[in-house]
């Protein structure tokens, strides 16, 4: 059978581990053209020749703002041709208040590429304080409508899951969300799915196993396997960061990985007290790769992780010392809370939030990265510089990269109470989005002064703006098979 093939009679099965089987050993074969696709490519390096972006939706938070107004999806225009670039075109608001619209992702990305039953179509949104889940049609990009709202109440009495974060589409059509609580928003969380028609299809996780706590994931089934990682419970981090919760071992330090085929834990990599907090989980886009990193924040480490033979291990490849700064009873970390990696696999960025810098490590040798760029952006330690004659407030967070690899788009929050005990400010200045130019040749970055969202500034009133997509898809949430 061929691959394609397979995946589109499979599009609407359960993900049994049977149907996860056949994906992992299908994956060798031959791409079928499929004319009828949307926006979804047969590989990294045909991804990177797709046309430049035009559109960015960005997730806009009142949460901690505004009581009133409810948080929704901004539309930016990143035309440089356009009159209304560096501008948010269109709003589409959520129907009730309280979500923190945090990360999303795409009903479809290129891992169903060449199913012509799936196109990236449809935004699916998720409230981490709320629990509900959105889902935005976005059949016309430049001005995205509402087609459903999934309340908590059915999750909680279908899976006992709360607290959505990562979406990432699956190749069989369906949607997986890593959840970080039960519905009394305690530990370990676990998989919610969705099928092609945004019903709830269950658990993905034959059982939870030893999971301690949950937050990000990426997959490979080439190699039968899934990386996640761990923050903590939703009660833990929702009402703000306590450093007596670390030393009461409420936070996470683990990296776990998962029998893809058997839906099963296999393995916990331990990386202990230099591997606090764990957050992101990015793998190779080449899906024969055996490589992958994940960003520890509190410990402010980078963590490449790799297979030998039938196991995996990780160490520690990057290490951003703490800074002695005025007005701190300790000395501060970086604060690692975002990265990415280029579809060619060769450039990692992460940001500091709290020393307010983005680096950019040539990882052509994955376990020996190679500083290659920096620039400073807001921070508490002084030495964030002005764009346009403006200081920064925050410190930049959260990342996107252009499809080519040439242009690194940037926004400020984190989440809306540790926002508020870090950047108090925040709140009454709004966030802001800027883009980076990046030299990928021999390395380095420089800000784009063209282009400033400025999230204080809109109609209602200043909000928070978090993670990024493009139209065309990106480099966050594509996974290939």
């Amino acid at each position: 059978m061929r691959r394609r093939e397979f995946l589109a009679g499979a599009a609407g099965a359960a993900l049994s581990s049977s149907v996860l089987g056949q994906i992992a050993s299908a994956a060798d074969d031959k791409p079928v053209a499929c004319p009828d696709c949307t926006n979804t490519y047969a590989s990294p390096a045909e991804a990177m020749k797709s046309p430049r972006e035009n559109l960015a939706y960005v997730t806009a938070t009142n949460v901690g703002v505004s009581a009133e107004r409810p948080d929704y999806l901004a539309v930016v225009d990143l035309d440089p041709a356009s009159k209304s670039y560096s501008q948010v075109v269109h709003r589409l608001a959520m129907p009730k208040v309280g979500d923190e619209l945090h990360h999303f992702g795409w009903n479809a990305c290129s891992s169903c590429h060449g199913d012509a039953a799936h196109a990236r179509k449809y935004l699916v949104l998720p409230g981490l304080r709320s629990s509900r889940i959105h889902i935005a049609d976005a059949s016309n990009p430049r001005a995205p409508k509402l087609h459903k709202v999934i309340e908590a109440e059915e999750i909680f009495e279908r899976t006992n899951l709360s607290a959505p974060h990562t979406v990432h589409c699956l190749p069989s059509g369906q949607v997986m969300l890593s959840m970080l609580g039960d519905k009394a928003s305690d530990a370990p969380g676990g998989f919610l799915l969705l099928d092609d028609k945004f019903e709830i299809a269950g658990r993905w996780e034959a059982t939870p196993g030893e999971l301690r706590y949950n937050y990000d994931y990426w997959y490979q089934p080439r190699h039968n396997a899934m990386f996640s990682s761990e923050w903590a419970a939703p009660k833990t981090f929702r009402g703000g960061f306590n450093l007596d919760d670390v030393k009461a071992g409420k936070y996470g330090s683990r990296l776990y990985v998962w029998d893809w085929k058997e839906r099963k834990l296999k393995q916990t990599l331990e990386l202990g007290e230099t591997g606090m907090i764990p957050l992101e989980v990015r793998c190779h886009h080449d899906p024969a790769s055996t490589h992958g990193f994940v960003g520890a924040a509190l410990s402010s480490t980078m963590w490449h992780f790799q297979k030998s033979a039938d196991a995996w291990s990780a160490e520690k490849v990057i290490a951003v010392d703490p800074v002695e700064t005025k007005g701190w009873p300790f000395p501060v970390p970086g604060l690692i809370t975002d990265l990415v990696l280029s579809l060619d696999d060769r450039w990692l960025y992460f940001s500091n939030w709290l020393h307010g810098d983005i680096r950019q490590y040539d990882v052509s040798d994955p376990a020996h990265p190679r500083l290659a760029g920096q620039a400073w952006l807001g921070g508490v330690i002084g030495k964030g510089e002005k764009i346009g004659g403006r200081a920064l407030g925050g410190g930049p967070q959260m990342l996107q990269l252009s499809l080519d690899g040439k242009r690194l788009y940037v926004t400020n929050s984190l989440f809306s109470s540790w926002d508020d005990q870090f950047y108090p400010k925040m709140k009454e200045e709004g966030s802001y989005m800027l883009q980076l130019d990046c030299n990928t040749e021999s390395g380095g970055l420089a800000v784009n002064e063209k282009f400033f969202v400025d999230f204080g500034a809109e109609p209602d009133g200043p909000t928070r703006a978090h993670e990024v997509r493009f139209p065309g898809g990106d480099s966050t949430s594509d996974i290939w098979v």
